[in-house]
């Protein structure tokens, strides 16, 4: 009898002893900030984070990037999309890790987690096709500098990325994708190679995103390199903020972009679906561009470019999205300008602010112009090329949109 009771004791043990080091690994795994452990709701996927794919240069075997992306909803269950999209070929990721940012390329301690994909540590995205991640377990807060660190054995062809981040991130041969240190990410790139998103799963089920589509404006050109003020930085600050379900914010702005021709990046009217309506728990699609179809000399007049925004809106429509439109702000002393493309733009721009097409309208062009030469911008807001705002324009433009109205329904 006792001999039988030593050995319920022993098992007893094994039992406990068990059960503590899978509760420590299940601690050890979480990311960032504990999970809660109360029972909640059913939840949805949300963009946290956003950029344009574009085509880029030749990808280069055994190379590792160290990516720095600013999120802006908070949430658990963190993934990352990785793009092929402009790949000849299949392209094979066998390292991807996301971590938090310390300082430079360093990471904080005990945050960098390994990704997987369908649960295994490799994944190969098929010529122009895209990969989601595995969600990580724990919390992710708003207003995040994420890491995600990725490595290719083979990369080869035409690689898929966004070239104007606005970011530093890192590079090196080799994959150093698992160590925290900045010890061998030595090289420096102001871009982001083969990743386009990131989505968390908020805690209210209610929590939706705006996608910014738009040009270099939206991309950020003229504002702060590494300090994250992009316009639709500063609206995605406002947001969390704010008493809104609209939390999320991903900025789809391309350097030089148009509504109807390819050429910086795809057309609007071409890339709509990859880069704005495939995003998780998109509300509104927040449309700002049209500039460059005007300054580019190639004929295309008022008609031309709101029959291309009323394509937009019937595809986002179509998709159950809301469409708020901005008008296309002044660019007097810009290289290109002249009155016959001003007149389009004031066309244009009396269809966005008059027709009542759109589920919402913002005026930057009335924020960003003098009240002295309403063909120029106001020199306080001016980038210094008359075309781009500086951190101060970009700070305007977000602060004069009303977020109620990014917060519709057309589901």
């Amino acid at each position: 009898m006792t001999g039988r009771f030593s050995r319920v004791l022993s098992l007893a043990a094994v039992l406990l002893a068990t059960i503590a080091c899978q509760t420590g690994a299940a601690r050890a795994a979480l990311m960032w900030e504990p999970a809660s452990q109360a029972a909640a709701p059913a939840r949805h996927d949300v963009v946290t984070w956003g950029a344009s794919a574009d085509q880029m240069g030749e990808g280069t075997a055994d190379r590792g990037y160290r990516l720095v992306v600013h999120t802006s909803a908070a949430g658990s269950g963190v993934r990352v999309r990785l793009s092929n999209a402009f790949g000849d070929r299949p392209l094979t990721l066998d390292s991807v890790y996301a971590g938090l940012q310390s300082q430079g390329a360093a990471l904080k301690p005990g945050s960098n987690k390994r990704l997987t994909f369908d649960g295994a540590r490799t994944v190969t995205v098929p010529a122009g096709a895209t990969a989601w991640s595995d969600p990580l377990p724990g919390n992710l807060p708003a207003g995040s500098n994420l890491v995600v660190s990725l490595h290719s054995p083979d990369a080869a062809g035409p690689g898929t990325g966004h070239w104007m981040a606005m970011q530093t991130s890192y590079t090196d041969q080799g994959d150093h994708t698992a160590e925290a240190s900045a010890a061998n990410w030595t090289d420096t790139t102001g871009s982001w190679w083969y990743l386009d998103a990131v989505s968390v799963r908020p805690s209210d089920p209610a929590t939706g995103a705006v996608v910014a589509l738009g040009d270099s404006i939206t991309d950020g050109w003229a504002s702060t390199t590494d300090q994250n003020r992009r316009w639709p930085d500063y609206l995605a600050r406002r947001l969390q903020k704010a008493d809104t379900e609209v939390k999320g914010v991903a900025d789809e702005g391309i350097s030089g972009n148009k509504v109807l021709a390819n050429g910086a990046g795809q057309a609007a009217l071409n890339r709509l679906d990859r880069d704005v309506l495939s995003q998780p728990g998109v509300r509104t699609v927040f449309l700002f561009e049209g500039v460059n179809d005007i300054k580019a000399h190639t004929g295309v007049t008022a008609a031309d470019l709101i029959a291309g925004y009323r394509e937009i809106v019937r595809r986002a429509h179509a998709a159950g999205k809301c469409v708020v439109a901005s008008t296309v702000g002044p660019f007097e002393g810009w290289s290109e300008w002249d009155p016959a493309g001003e007149a389009v733009r004031q066309e244009v721009n009396r269809y966005i602010r008059t027709s009542g097409e759109f589920d919402g309208m913002a005026d930057f062009d009335r924020i960003l112009r003098s009240p002295y030469d309403q063909a120029r911008m106001l020199p306080f807001l001016d980038g210094g090329d008359h075309i781009h705002p500086n951190d101060k324009g970009m700070a305007a433009m977000a602060d004069s949109v009303d977020l109620a109205g990014l917060n519709c329904d057309n589901s």
